[in-house]
């Protein structure tokens, strides 16, 4: 079942539920959450896509893979000396 069957085309757009639908963009090309509707692309998780491209990356995309960012522990030197004094 598609997520967009119950959609609308009207004169402002594509309404779905209440939401003008905009088209997505560029970066969305690969991801699984891409729906058709009349010969359009609309995600099927945001109403607006492009807005979720502003701030880098879009959290819905499942054609990224986010690499976690690996937090290199720091080590208090003074804890790390105690430590190597006890044996540990």
């Amino acid at each position: 079942m598609s997520v967009l069957q119950n959609a609308v085309k009207t004169s402002d757009g594509v309404t779905l539920k209440g939401f003008l639908l905009s088209p997505v963009v560029e970066q969305c090309s690969g991801c699984e959450r891409v729906r058709q509707f009349e010969e359009q692309e609309f995600c099927s998780s945001y109403a607006d896509p492009g807005s979720k491209w502003v701030g880098g990356h879009c959290n819905f995309a499942t054609h990224i893979k986010v690499q976690a960012a690996a937090a290199a522990a720091r080590v208090n030197p003074l804890k790390a000396s105690k430590r190597a004094a006890k044996g540990r």
